[in-house]
């Protein structure tokens, strides 16, 4: 079970990660065949679904995303914690409010993610 002490300290890393734009740090959060979807997925990479599997795909979008937007910074608003997900509410890029879920496997790695943003 992920304890809000578990959920937050994932939180903090993870935005930490972010801000200093480090995706092999970001990156080690994840399985290798993770799911990733977003509404960015279609705008950035032409992906209709707004998914993607896959380190090497996922990397390759936020490469670009980090190219889009080299100012990125994001600021923790709350966290939520279940049994195998956490949920972080955040500031993202262009100031934009967006709540992204995590559903985490047995070694507590996250294997899909999917971003909301306002």
């Amino acid at each position: 079970m992920l304890t809000k002490e578990i959920a937050t300290e994932f939180a903090q890393d993870w935005v930490d990660s972010w801000n200093k734009h480090d995706l092999d740090r970001v990156l080690d959060h994840y399985t290798d065949d993770f799911e990733m979807t977003t509404p960015l997925i279609v705008s950035l990479m032409n992906e209709p679904s707004g998914t993607l599997s896959g380190k090497d795909r996922v990397r390759n979008y936020w490469e670009k995303g980090l190219e889009k937007y080299p100012d990125l910074h994001f600021q923790i608003i709350d966290v939520l914690s279940s049994v195998s997900s956490v949920t972080i509410y955040y500031t993202s890029v262009l100031n934009k409010k967006a709540v992204e879920f995590f559903l985490f496997n047995e070694q507590g790695k996250v294997y899909k993610a999917i971003a909301h943003y306002d």
